[in-house]
């Protein structure tokens, strides 16, 4: 079933202002003024300027009289448009293949055929509120059967993600406000005249006489939030983005045809990519039906690929999920995702080629939704900071790991406290007890000092540990380490942890 994404972006002129010039304050109040004539108001604030008080639509100069220090902006409704769309384009090619401008505010997306690769829904909303935090957006996430919906309790939540289980739509709309049901602001104000308020008051009312007062909006926008009528999404598209098109006199519906005229567009699509010396990493197929309703394949590739017998089987692997319906009288395919790739030789006659190739491998698993990386090393003394993941396909890195100290062969996912004694401030643990089993050390070797990385974070300034490769009774070696110097407490509570395990 398809189910629809909602991402509200309440703070973007703000954040974007916050983006473009990072010198600002994270503690100064912002709000953004529009202008109509001599007329000035606020058409956006910050969170600090609405802890205030501040709201939009509120004249500039009683804003400016209840903040004092607030800083104002003049609108910029181009440049934040620009942004949005920057933004949705990003989304294309992060979570689904569909994916468009929802409004001023919002981007919204269609997440058949995508949920599975972020791992479920749960998974997937909190995904992407966490990544437009890191990238310093302020964003609200809702996901429920229809766009209507979605787009609703998006900005009818204060917190960051809801869920609004299948089939429960009238539950979790009932309640709102009718600002939401995206009606012209003219209308929406005669509604509230008459007294309606909520969407549930709205939607139990005799449509004969809305409709003969209103016109068929109200009924309309309704019937898409309920699901009783289809509100297909129209994918963002640049003239950067390539992509080639099919359609059909007569609707088409059977596998072998949807896979013969599959291929035909992978053919199609790679004499373009070929033409700008491009390589295809992630390619959509769009599948638009008769009865106006849209299916999207999404297949990616661990590096810039031109392989049209390789590209065709990731598509067909997975056409068999198309249902046609009634049938379908459109097929685009859509390099979502290009890199530079150059014509190579692979095979020679006179060098016989030992390279095994595991890319195949890999575009395999990631488009069964499994997550495919590789570890790799970072220039950091801090142990649980000196690997991160890469993607599975990239190249060698030159950053090496601090080398004159050993390092376990298995570091735990966090330190784990454990009951030593010792005497401070130099020597080894005599015993430890860790995860209930007391271990006394027979070989220890130590201290080695590690400071934290005090020019990163301030908090960490005075950290100091100190660590120590100890050998059991049973022949074990583990990896331990004292939070301190075992002399200044400022440096550590002096507390022992368990960190990792030797070979």
């Amino acid at each position: 079933m398809t189910r629809v994404v909602s991402i509200y972006l309440p703070d973007l002129p703000t954040d974007r202002i916050r983006r473009d010039d990072p010198s600002i304050p994270a503690e100064q109040a912002i709000a953004v003024i529009a202008r109509s004539g001599s007329k000035r108001w606020v058409s956006a604030v910050d969170a600090a300027a609405r802890k205030a008080g501040l709201r939009v639509g509120m004249p500039a100069a009683k804003a400016q009289a209840l903040f004092r220090g607030l800083m104002l902006v003049d609108a910029e409704p181009d440049v934040d448009a620009a942004a949005l769309e920057r933004i949705t384009l990003w989304a294309l090619t992060q979570y689904s293949p569909i994916v468009a401008v929802d409004g001023t505010d919002g981007i919204v997306l269609d997440t058949e055929g995508a949920d599975h690769l972020q791992g479920g829904e749960l998974p997937m909303v909190t995904k992407i509120s966490n990544q437009f935090l890191a990238r310093k957006l302020t964003a609200r996430v809702a996901i429920a059967d229809t766009w209507g919906a979605a787009h609703a309790c998006a900005r009818a939540i204060s917190r960051e993600t809801v869920i609004v289980p299948v089939g429960k739509t009238v539950a979790a709309v009932e309640k709102l406000p009718i600002t939401l049901l995206r009606l012209p602001e003219k209308i929406v104000g005669d509604l509230r005249t008459l007294g309606f308020q909520t969407v549930g008051e709205l939607a139990n009312t005799p449509r004969a006489p809305l409709t003969l007062r209103f016109g068929p909006e109200i009924a309309r926008r309704l019937d898409q939030m309920f699901g009783r009528v289809a509100e297909p999404i129209d994918p963002i598209r640049t003239p950067e983005l390539i992509e080639v098109t099919r359609a059909f006199a007569e609707p088409i519906g059977a596998a072998e045809t949807i896979d013969k005229y599959v291929g035909r567009l992978v053919v199609q699509l790679i004499g373009e990519l070929q033409k700008h010396g491009l390589g295809v990493r992630r390619a959509d197929l769009i599948v638009e039906k008769v009865d106006g309703s849209r299916q999207a394949i999404r297949a990616g590739t661990a590096k810039p690929a031109r392989d049209v017998a390789w590209l065709t089987k990731l598509f067909r692997d997975r056409t068999e999920k198309i249902e046609p319906g009634f049938g379908i009288e459109k097929l685009t395919l859509v390099a979502v995702m290009a890199e530079p790739l150059e014509d190579m030789q692979r095979v020679s006659s006179l060098v016989e080629d030992e390279v095994r190739d595991v890319t195949p491998l890999i575009d395999i698993y990631g488009n069964r939704g499994q997550r495919v990386y590789r570890v790799a090393p970072v220039a950091s003394d801090v142990p649980e900071r000196s690997v991160q993941r890469i993607a599975a396909a990239s190249g060698p890195l030159e950053v090496a790991w601090v080398g004159h100290w050993r390092r376990p062969v298995r570091l735990l996912p966090r330190p784990e406290l454990i009951t030593a004694i010792a005497l401070m401030p130099d020597h080894p643990p005599a015993s430890i007890v860790w995860r209930g089993r007391r271990r006394k050390v027979k070989r220890a070797d130590g201290p080695e000092r590690i400071f934290g990385e005090w020019w990163q974070r301030d908090a960490e300034m005075e950290a100091v540990r100190d660590y120590f490769v100890i050998e059991d009774e049973a022949g074990e070696r583990l990896w331990v380490f004292r939070a301190g110097d075992g002399v200044d407490p400022e440096t550590g509570d002096h507390r022992w942890f368990m960190h990792g395990i030797f070979a």
